[in-house]
């Protein structure tokens, strides 16, 4: 994702699986105050990778766009404003 912003994702339910709409993302594992350190993630020819912090398995989705999610409202979004 050159050029553009790294989206960040986040699992504040404990879903299982996530799917998302890119390979190189970020986890934060839940919304502050209880996340984990915001750690990169790189599927590279995979489909699916598992979130070493929290345990949560990304699963990508050639169906969604980059800021989708499914199930949906797993998308972490920066408030730069704080």
């Amino acid at each position: 994702m050159a050029g553009g912003s790294i989206p960040h994702f986040q699992n504040d339910a404990g879903h299982a699986v996530i799917e998302i709409g890119v390979k190189e993302f970020m986890c934060v594992g839940a919304n502050p105050p209880f996340d984990h350190p915001h750690v990169f993630l790189d599927m590279g020819a995979d489909a699916e990778k598992v979130c070493p912090y929290c345990s949560t398995l990304y699963r990508y989705s050639s169906k969604l766009k980059a800021t989708e999610t499914q199930p949906a409202g797993c998308l972490y979004v920066i408030d730069r404003a704080a």
